[in-house]
């Protein structure tokens, strides 16, 4: 076995060092302008701000949100981790190997870890979490992360055996991956939170134990103190986490609030130190003053509409190309979205890059456009073909709460009504509901989006393969599976790009979702708090902030 360091993912074209260091002007604003300077910040040493929805979930294998992956960033860590500049790095891994031919793992741990109840974190845990994941009584949505691993698939899919799962801990310290080929960006999927571990005597004393704080026990940075259900969520610091002499905040304070005018309304009163989100216009207005507070950070994410081909005349492909062709996308990034975001031009976004250091978006940007004359008919001939006319469809834009959300719908609702003369109807619900009814198919047209879970573009390119648990359209193309199954077997670098790059074609061509945006991430900081900072994967990490409070 060779000795191998981990691999440093370059973001340098979208992500900014997003350590805050706001400073303030110190001059008064309008009764009716953003924030500023002046305005009173929470005296307390720790972040109070909002978490906008109800987790689900807080037990890693069972969650499938950012709802769940912001809070959980910061109760767990990994063995890697992602950083400011988007360099994969060791988090809970003192030391990495892999083998000659790419497929053994063998990670030695950072010496006296610890779980917040300060039992000894080992390597069995590790062995534990992950076997659990791929445990088809848990039904994990992202147990798919962990088919890489040898025997995983098949154990998840009720076709193998536990012990033939290709992870083993060879000791307290030492933990053996095997997986079944080469992959590529495995070090970066190694710090997404599907990976975290879990105390096994905790979880096998209690299945509801990441339910209640009473019974919750993680590794990270902080510890879960409160969860009033739909309220409050309360994390402290956790003094057992292996890094806790740089975590300078006694705590994070999360509302459950999904309205962002009444986050930001918090902001500006002085209740919040900072948000995770903003609603457009106030990104827009900040935008365009300047203002220190506003931080707009990068994403490799893409906002898209679900097309259900299950439902007339969706199963039409003619019709899912005109809704396409018929938007203005700059329409809405630049009059609606107002923050920086990029017209979508393809699935895959900005950020991610091919085996020769290119945009990997640019291989088929031809390909997602504005051409009303086209998207008139082909509507007309996806309609006759379903013996409709544009007054008999009937269909609804299903969209999780949020003011962002509505806005980005009526918008598109006007455009298909104007250049199309179709009639679409707007619902919202809260955002576990929508996940519900996508899963079980039971929409028309749904409000979608998907930040990368690593940095490579396969992070977006299996969320269609048949059968895939976020596969919301039931997008199912053998030739497709093939080339995305051949690209996740493969080191050739230029292979996998080209295989991904053709089933990008494909599914477009097929029309099987709507791209509409490539994502950015605005978000606000008090002056006094610094050392937050946002990878192109993650909501803003809160571990490293500083707060000056007043004396």
């Amino acid at each position: 076995m060779k000795g191998k360091g981990l691999k440093f993912l370059s973001m340098s074209l979208i992500v900014t060092m997003l350590l805050t260091a706001c400073g303030g002007s110190g001059e008064k604003k309008g009764d009716n302008a953003p924030a500023g300077t002046d305005v009173a910040t929470p005296q307390v040493n720790r972040i109070v701000t909002s978490n906008m929805a109800e987790p689900g979930s807080l037990d890693p294998a069972k969650a499938r949100g950012t709802h769940e992956s912001f809070p959980l960033q910061h109760l767990f860590a990994g063995l890697t981790k992602v950083t400011a500049e988007g360099k994969v790095e060791n988090a809970l891994a003192d030391k990495i190997d892999l083998s000659e031919d790419g497929l053994v793992y063998t990670i030695t741990l950072k010496d006296g870890l610890k779980w917040s109840d300060g039992n000894p974190l080992t390597a069995a845990d590790f062995e534990y979490a992950w076997k659990r994941v791929l445990d088809p009584a848990i039904a994990s949505d992202y147990a798919y992360q962990l088919y890489y691993v040898k025997g995983g698939q098949e154990y998840n899919e009720g076709k193998g055996k536990i012990e033939d799962v290709g992870v083993k801990a060879l000791d307290d310290k030492t933990l053996e991956v095997t997986l079944k080929q080469p992959t590529a960006y495995f070090d970066s999927l190694m710090a997404f939170y599907t990976l975290y571990p879990v105390e096994k005597a905790v979880v096998e004393a209690n299945h509801d134990w990441a339910k209640d704080p009473s019974t919750y026990v993680s590794n990270g940075p902080f510890i879960l103190k409160e969860w009033t259900h739909n309220a409050k969520i309360v994390l402290d610091k956790n003094p057992n986490f292996y890094d806790a002499e740089n975590v300078k905040i006694d705590g994070i304070d999360l509302d459950i609030l999904e309205d962002q005018s009444t986050v930001y309304q918090k902001y500006v009163a002085g209740e919040y130190n900072m948000t995770v989100e903003l609603p457009l216009e106030v990104t827009a207005q900040m935008k365009q003053e300047n203002n220190p507070e506003l931080v707009v950070g990068a994403d490799v994410g893409l906002y898209y509409y679900n097309l259900n081909p299950a439902i007339k005349p969706l199963n039409n492909v003619k019709v899912r190309k005109a809704l396409s062709l018929a938007l203005d996308r700059n329409v809405i990034t630049e009059n609606i979205t107002k923050g920086g975001q990029v017209p979508a031009t393809a699935i895959v976004p900005l950020g991610l890059y091919d085996e020769n250091g290119k945009e990997f978006s640019e291989a088929n940007k031809d390909m997602v456009k504005t051409d009303v004359e086209e998207a008139k008919k082909l509507l007309a001939e996806g309609l006759a073909e379903e013996n409709m006319k544009p007054e008999d469809v009937n269909l609804t834009i299903l969209y999780n709460t949020s003011e962002n959300h509505k806005k980005i719908a009526e918008a598109i609702q006007q455009m298909w009504n104007k250049e199309l003369g179709i009639n679409l109807n707007l619902e919202n619900t809260e955002f576990k509901v929508k996940i519900d009814r996508e899963t079980n198919k039971e929409y028309d047209i749904s409000r979608s989006g998907w930040i990368g879970d690593y940095l490579d573009p396969m992070t977006f390119m299996d969320l269609w393969l048949t059968g895939a648990p976020n596969n919301y359209v039931s997008y199912s193309n053998p030739e497709y599976d093939k080339l995305i199954k051949e690209a996740q077997a493969s080191t050739d670098q230029k292979l996998r790009m080209d295989n991904m790059k053709a089933a990008e074609r494909m599914i477009l061509e097929d029309a099987a979702i709507v791209p509409i945006y490539f994502y950015t991430h605005p978000y606000v900081v008090k002056p006094n708090v610094k050392g937050i900072y946002k990878t192109a994967i993650n909501y803003p990490n809160l571990t490293y902030a500083e707060i000056t409070l007043n004396k």
